[in-house]
């Protein structure tokens, strides 16, 4: 067990572990629907976050990697078709891994959350071009959303 992790309950533990592929199916909509190329890539980058962490959370990467593709399949099948209500629900479990989050020591918590919204941008921003990141790495009217 994560040591940062041992004064939670265990479904708070377990919400933790789930919070990657939670932020990733969030992610990964696309007019209501799972966006084939950002699903692989949040499972690519599960895999890369092992090796690219904080070295404080490379513990939990490699946990979380373990899980991750069936915990994203379960969650998309839990939500699925995702109409409003869904979506409503989908938003409300992300959103109640933020008093978790409150629980565990300070920088612990600072460098998750600094990790888990890396994570859900990558996984957005998946399915973009190389030339639309690198000749115009800013929004531009008409260019980018």
């Amino acid at each position: 067990m994560i040591r940062q992790f041992e004064k939670l309950s265990a479904r708070e533990r377990d919400l933790l572990m789930k919070a990657p592929a939670l932020i990733s199916v969030h992610a990964s909509l696309d007019v209501n629907q799972i966006n084939a190329v950002r699903k692989a890539d949040a499972i690519k980058l599960a895999h890369l976050k092992t090796f690219t962490a904080d070295a404080l959370l490379i513990p939990y990467y490699i946990e979380v990697e373990q899980v991750f593709k069936e915990q994203f399949e379960a969650i998309v099948k839990q939500y699925t078709p995702l109409d409003r209500e869904k979506k409503y629900m989908l938003i409300k479990e992300i959103e109640s891994i933020h008093p978790i989050l409150k629980k565990l020591d300070n920088v612990y918590a600072h460098s998750l959350r600094q990790s888990l919204n890396k994570f859900a941008r990558h996984v957005q921003h998946a399915d973009r071009s190389v030339f639309e990141y690198f000749i115009f790495p800013y929004p531009l009217p008409g260019l980018t959303d």
